[in-house]
């Protein structure tokens, strides 16, 4: 049995999978509650499928890009499980993830988030014969030059909101095809499916040094220094 772990936004999935078929799933929205809802969910889970965690032989993580706290909760709780179970930890792309379920087109895939300051997070993967490729690491761009980047019919997925898909339908007309929100909704069963294919063919990542990808370094605000009084002598004494 394998468990995954999704907790990049605030779509939080999981999902417990036997050689990367689900054997349940849980998908749903938390208001940034994820260190909380995501160790109760797993508990529900692993109740779900009868199974304790002692029964679990490897662990996928959703590595990022995404939510700075979301996935520092993910792949904590990622890596603190297959530390203690003493088993195979594998971190997997979100947008790897995302673009995955649509690899049966056989389309260029870009899947994207919004980032923030006018920018998308984006990447590229084409599933060419039996197997399936990364074309373009992630990366930061803008929805303008996604658009004349793409140069013929493609499919873009992701998490992302409707003005999103607004913009990119009146910049790249009948270009490319946008699967409805429901379809492009993040599952965890998809990420265990894709994590059990690179568990199989020898990839896993070290506990100790997997970290979260940030494309842009988090923004964190330096603590102001206090400033303490210190008694100074005089000079002249």
């Amino acid at each position: 049995m394998e468990l995954a772990l999704d907790t990049s936004s605030n779509t939080i999935s999981i999902a417990v999978s036997q050689q990367g078929k689900v054997v349940n799933e849980l998908t749903w929205q938390t208001r940034r509650n994820h260190t909380i809802e995501l160790t109760s969910g797993i508990t529900y889970l692993l109740g779900q499928a009868g199974i304790t965690a002692g029964s679990l032989e490897a662990i996928f993580v959703a590595r990022g890009p995404g939510s700075f706290n979301g996935l520092r909760v993910g792949i904590s709780t990622a890596k603190g499980l297959a530390f203690a179970l003493k088993i195979p930890l594998l971190g997997i792309s979100t947008l790897e993830a995302d673009a995955y379920p649509f690899a049966c087109t056989g389309l260029p895939l870009y899947p994207l988030h919004a980032a923030g300051r006018g920018e998308i997070a984006t990447a590229s993967y084409q599933q060419i014969g039996e197997e399936w490729h990364s074309l373009e690491a992630e990366h930061l761009t803008t929805l303008e030059a996604l658009c004349q980047q793409i140069g013929g019919k493609s499919l873009v997925c992701g998490d992302f909101p409707p003005e999103i898909e607004e913009e990119l339908r009146l910049m790249s007309g009948n270009q490319i095809i946008i699967p409805e929100a429901a379809a492009r909704l993040r599952r965890a069963g998809f990420l265990g499916s894709l994590g059990w294919e690179n568990l199989s063919s020898g990839k896993q990542d070290n506990p100790v040094t997997l970290q979260p990808l940030y494309l842009r370094p988090p923004h964190i605000t330096k603590p102001k220094k206090s400033f303490s009084p210190i008694a100074t002598k005089n000079i002249n004494e």
